[in-house]
């Protein structure tokens, strides 16, 4: 019987576990942190052995085949003995891909892939039989073993994609790639660039990329490597002959001259990134043959993830909108660029190395007053303290909230969006979202 042993007792872990005791492998899983009850509950009913608060090499090095979660970095000590022994090394999906035929959608990217997958995940289970996981909801494995979809949407992070050998999307799609996460890939923009492109790595030209042809970092990597990929790309700017690009506020869509074509004026969400993670969507869509009115309704009636530019009250005419999900400066940049009323912006957190120069223009024109919330405020200080006129710090959320609710007027935005990893005074960036939606509706 052959030893599958699985690092981290989370979401992706334990699904892993139970799908792998489920084909017959002897399971073992090994945390070293702790596990959260509900997952040991699961672990202790399914009789799979695990243990937490440390990892004994003995229990992990007599493996087969390693499952390790996508927190652990490659650079960790285990990690290094265990790639030195030879032990194969997969993610998650790469485990789980190896027991179903379904038809893949592979969505990863810098930001945006969360809402495109749900957006996408929300169009096709109008007429499909079609699963959503990966970073989102339960893990791929534990639906593999459950559900067994005829279709999944899986959004990817980089992460995942580093432990890949033969997984293989049908469909792929890069949305946009800005920097993040430099510190897992040494400081190297480029090592994170072809860490993305990994989806497409096992592809055949029966398959499909569909990518922002916008984005300058994707096209000189497509132009400097060979993939085997039919390329559908999406743009705002350029006419595309086969893929999707905008005209006079009119999504449209070409695959082999088939061609749909979508207004944008009645699309749920606002935003010219929304446009791209629509057509992006919707493509997809169009390759797996939904009809066309599917399609539009679909776009229309589509609600939004929670913690991405999400409308959470107005009071008293001033808009609250909760972005905790912008973890990058990439992600401000495109909820700066959608405001349309003078701003007071709440920003700050964990910051992984951020230039914050690109927001200028945005913070000149639409940003009134800047709340810093964080640990450490000095780089925003320092960066945004000569551009506008009022710059506060806190690190609580609550009172974050009531200086906004002081300092906004009538026809202004209160926005959270910050720019950073919220590790520093939340657990996440949900708990960061959940904590702001209360303090707002306690206002």
């Amino acid at each position: 019987m052959e030893r599958l042993v699985i690092l981290g007792g989370g979401e992706s872990g334990v699904g892993t576990a139970l799908l792998g005791k489920n084909t017959g492998f002897e399971v073992f899983v090994s945390d070293k942190g702790t596990i959260k009850e509900k997952y040991k509950q699961v672990l202790i009913h399914n009789d799979i052995k695990w243990e937490e608060s440390s990892h004994t090499e003995s229990k992990i090095l007599n493996a087969d085949l390693i499952m390790k979660s996508p927190g652990i970095p490659d650079k960790a000590p285990l990690v290094k003995q265990i790639r030195a022994m030879g032990i194969p090394v997969v993610s998650e999906i790469e485990f789980a891909s190896n027991f179903t035929d379904a038809t893949i959608i592979g969505i990863t990217g810098s930001n945006g892939k969360t809402t495109t997958a749900t957006l996408t995940h929300h169009i096709l289970k109008q007429e499909l039989n079609v699963g959503l996981a990966g970073n989102i909801g339960d893990s791929f494995a534990k639906q593999i073993l459950e559900k067994d979809y005829e279709n999944y949407v899986l959004e990817i992070s980089s992460f995942q994609l580093d432990d890949i050998m033969d997984f293989k999307p049908h469909i792929a799609v890069i949305t946009n790639i800005t920097t993040d996460h430099l510190d897992r890939y040494d400081y190297k923009f480029e090592n994170y660039i072809d860490s993305k492109f990994r989806i497409t790595q096992n592809q055949t030209k029966k398959d499909y990329l569909i990518y922002d042809a916008d984005d300058e970092v994707i096209n000189e990597w497509l132009k400097n490597n060979s993939i085997q990929s039919t390329l559908l790309p999406f743009s705002l700017t350029k006419i595309i002959e086969n893929g999707a690009y905008l005209e006079n506020n009119n999504i449209k869509i070409t695959i082999d001259n088939n061609q749909i074509i979508m207004p944008t004026t009645n699309l749920a969400l606002e935003g010219k990134h929304n446009i791209k993670n629509a057509m992006a969507a919707s493509t997809v869509a169009h390759l797996l043959n939904i009809r066309k009115q599917t399609i539009r309704e679909s776009l229309e009636n589509f609600q939004g993830v929670e913690h991405r530019l999400e409308h959470v009250l107005k009071i008293n005419k001033v808009q609250y909108i909760n972005d905790s999900k912008a973890t990058n400066v990439n992600a401000t940049y495109y909820a700066l660029e959608s405001m349309e009323t003078p701003t007071v912006w709440i920003v700050g957190g964990q910051d992984k190395g951020n230039n914050y120069e690109e927001l200028f223009s945005f913070v000149n024109e639409k940003v009134k007053a800047i709340i810093c919330l964080g640990v450490d405020n000095e780089k925003l200080l320092n960066t945004f303290g000569n551009i506008v006129d009022i710059i506060v710090e806190t690190q609580f959320m609550s009172e974050a909230v009531k200086i906004a609710y002081k300092i906004a007027e009538a026809g202004d935005t209160v926005l959270l969006s910050p720019a950073c990893a919220s590790f520093d005074l939340f657990e996440n960036y949900e708990d960061r979202g959940r904590q702001f939606k209360a303090a707002v509706r306690n206002l």
